[in-house]
Formats: C-alpha cells, sequence, structure tokens
C-alpha cells in the first residue's frame, strides 16, 4: 500500500511548487508601504531598463534572467503533465498543459506588435516564447513519450538557474533601489516564495525518477 502512495507525494509536490513559484513571481520583490511602489517579480525585466546603473553599464546583468522562473514553470508544466508515473487526474493533466500557454505568453512585453518583438532588444525572449508555447502544444503528442530522466533533469536544470540567475541578478540592484526610493527597500516575500516553489519543482520530479528505480531496479 506504501508503495501505491508514494508516485502521488511527487504530484503533490509540483502542484504546490508550482503555485509557490506563481504566488512568489507575481509578488512584490522590492516593498513599500505604497502598494503603487512594489515591484513585482514579472515587472522586472522591463523595471530593470530604467536604472541608470544598469543603462551605463557600471551594473552588469542580462535583463532576460528575471524571465526565466517563466520559462521553467512553463516547460515544467509542458514536460511533465501528461506523464503517466504522476498519476494526476486526467482533466488537470490538461488544465496543467493549457496553462503552459499563458505562461509562456506572460513574456510578452507591454504594448507589444509583432514588429517589436523582431527587434534586437527582444529577439531572445520572443525566442523562449515560441519555445514554450510550442513545448505545450507537443505536450501530449510527443513529450509524454520523453524518457523521465530527460523531463526530471531538464526540470531541475530550468528551476535551479531560475533561482541562481535572479536572486543574484536582483540583489546587485539594492543599492540602486535605494537610491531610487531614498531610504533602504525591505525586500517583499516574493524572492522567498519563488525559491521555495521551484526547489519543490526541481525536486518532485528527482523523487519520482528515485521512486521508479527502487520499483523497477
Amino acid at each position: 500500500m506504501a508503495e501505491r502512495i508514494r508516485p502521488y507525494i511527487p504530484a503533490a509536490l509540483l502542484l504546490a511548487g508550482w503555485l509557490l513559484t506563481a504566488l512568489g513571481y507575481w509578488g512584490a520583490w522590492v516593498w513599500a508601504a505604497s502598494a503603487g511602489l512594489r515591484v513585482p517579480g514579472i515587472d522586472l525585466a522591463e523595471y530593470v531598463k530604467f536604472i541608470a546603473e544598469v543603462r551605463s553599464g557600471e551594473i552588469h546583468l542580462t535583463r532576460e534572467v528575471f524571465l526565466l522562473p517563466l520559462i521553467a514553470v512553463s516547460l515544467s508544466m509542458s514536460l511533465l503533465a501528461h506523464r503517466s508515473e504522476l498519476r494526476l487526474w486526467p482533466p488537470l493533466r490538461w488544465i496543467i498543459n493549457l496553462l503552459a500557454i499563458p505562461v509562456g505568453l506572460s513574456m510578452l512585453p507591454p504594448a507589444w506588435t509583432p514588429a517589436l518583438l523582431a527587434t534586437p532588444e527582444f529577439v531572445k525572449q520572443t525566442a523562449a516564447i515560441v519555445v514554450c508555447v510550442l513545448a505545450a502544444i507537443l505536450s501530449y503528442p510527443l513529450l509524454r513519450r520523453l524518457p523521465l530522466l530527460f523531463g526530471a533533469g531538464l526540470t531541475a536544470l530550468l528551476a535551479l538557474l531560475s533561482i541562481a540567475l535572479p536572486l543574484t541578478s536582483f540583489m546587485k540592484l539594492r543599492s540602486p533601489l535605494e537610491v531610487i526610493y531614498g531610504h533602504p527597500t525591505p525586500l517583499g516575500a516574493g524572492p522567498i516564495l519563488l525559491a521555495l516553489g521551484l526547489i519543490l519543482v526541481a525536486t518532485a520530479p528527482l523523487l519520482l525518477l528515485r521512486h521508479r528505480s527502487a520499483v523497477n531496479p
């Protein structure tokens, strides 16, 4: 009986991880008393373009790293939604699969146009969106047939990169943000929730892989 229950644990961890990651990414990374001054993670890829130290090159960072959590969540949904090992309720599989599309499309810049997406500034962003949408379309006919090791490994890699790179880039912005706000800026709960969520997303498929190996040595 214990062996029957264990496969559901990775599924629960994965769902919790996606939820926490979303709460963290759309939650406040820079906290301020006024709601209008709070900066959510989803705005950082555009927000950093207006920071003087980034524009001058004094602070070197790649703004697209702040989009990595969206890529990690969208692709992990596509890679894992239809995995039979997760024992997910069939309608839930399709909900997860379909949600991968709007998560990927969340990388679209404000007031975008097709011409804007083809400009050098947004070409990497556009490529990431195309990959995420195509992966969602291919989730059921193709990605579910890939070896579990591939899906688990790629999910873990993307999740860990989506913790390390955005958070280290964000820490470079603490001093400029304090200058902009005129006082020390407390961190919001966003980065913490994001890291916790992505740790669960990275861990869940690896646990599933380990469980399958134990059952079928």
